[in-house]
């Protein structure tokens, strides 16, 4: 989804002369790979491939106690890791296991068996697939439940999970809630032509207008563009991307040079996705929630507006519901602040757990 913006920001970091740049990444990613060291006799260490809907896909699993909760985070984009952000949430894994997965199309899973080896790539693929990533932690980790946290894109695959599979999830937590209306509300589609007409872009609006703003005709190709030029356009997204999500992909220790790559390719790959999202409801899927319900939203996000999110969460029926503002954030609001997330996880969402989930 942002794509383009990940695109300019890495233009400005490349500008820079190639042996200093790469001499400072170095130092950088080694201090950084010191400090994502996990020693303790009580802690957990691992990435590998698991195979999952028959595709060897990338899992890590990494906190500091095997006894603390476990949160299994799905990722946006489509096609967006958030495997590069480890450092960003190093603190969240005292309290948490902290599981991630590049999911098909994405990340070390694309990289391990290539664009033409990923199957079938569609949403429902996806959904089957974070069902197989749950019950595999659960039985690798010995838990009953997992708190299940899906950003952005990742929200749409976790709160179908949430809401079909309660017996695996002890509470649901979305952020940068991403809400399917089968196309109804077209407000999004306006907002982008009235900043993209304020910017003076004239080429991009050229190419939304005759899109138009049923998105249920665009193609793959489409929903990439209007995706950058929506999120390029929010000033809030743009500034979170430069100073989180670039830094954290150039100096992550996890991630080689040809990785760096991969992760932008994952993008491309990953657009085949959005087409077959266009009629996805999720009022006609159901607002019903077996689990704890939990909305933590960028309160100037403009990529998925808190409007859309609040009136979903609205109408949602769950034991425990709470949806809260991250203000002067827009998208990534909680990896822009990720103290302010480790409180709400403490103090709001790991209370409401069974103590059998929280050990």
């Amino acid at each position: 989804m942002l794509a383009a913006v990940i695109s300019a920001t890495a233009g400005a970091t490349v500008a820079a002369p190639v042996a200093g740049l790469l001499a400072q990444r170095a130092i950088v990613r080694s201090r950084h790979a010191r400090g994502l060291r996990i020693t303790g006799s009580r802690g957990i260490d691992a990435q590998d491939f698991v195979r999952i809907g028959g595709l060897e896909q990338w899992i890590s699993v990494r906190g500091e106690d095997r006894a603390n909760p476990v949160v299994v985070e799905l990722h946006g984009g489509p096609g967006s890791s958030n495997a590069i952000l480890t450092g960003v949430s190093r603190a969240w894994e005292r309290h948490v296991t902290l599981v991630r997965w590049d999911m098909r199309g994405t990340g070390k899973t694309l990289r391990r068996s290539g664009a033409d080896g990923q199957g079938e790539l569609s949403f429902g693929r996806l959904v089957r697939d974070a069902v197989e990533v749950v019950e595999h932690v659960r039985e690798r980790l010995g838990v009953q439940r997992v708190v299940l946290l899906g950003c952005s894109f990742g929200s749409a695959i976790a709160m179908r999970v949430a809401r079909s599979r309660p017996d695996l999830v002890g509470a649901y937590v979305g952020t940068d809630q991403k809400i399917f209306d089968g196309g109804r509300d077209t407000s999004d589609y306006f907002a982008a032509l009235d900043r993209l007409e304020r910017a003076g872009k004239k080429k991009e609006l050229a190419v939304v207008r005759e899109m138009g703003p049923d998105q249920r005709a665009w193609s793959a190709e489409q929903f990439s563009h209007f995706s950058r030029f929506a999120s390029a356009t929010d000033p809030h997204t743009f500034a979170a991307m430069k100073s989180v999500v670039m830094k954290s992909l150039w100096y992550s220790p996890l991630h080689s040079l040809r990785e760096i790559v991969t992760f932008f390719k994952s993008f491309m790959v990953s657009a085949a996705v959005l087409p077959g999202t266009a009629r996805l409801d999720d009022r006609a899927d159901g607002t019903r929630f077996d689990v704890p319900f939990f909305v933590v939203q960028g309160a100037c996000d403009l990529v998925n507006t808190p409007t859309r999110a609040r009136a979903f969460f609205d109408d949602v029926r769950a034991p425990v519901k709470e949806f809260t503002l991250i203000e002067d954030a827009g998208h990534f609001a909680v990896y822009r602040r990720p103290d302010l997330f480790l409180d709400l996880l403490l103090t709001r969402v790991l209370p409401t757990l069974p103590d059998a989930v929280r050990r």
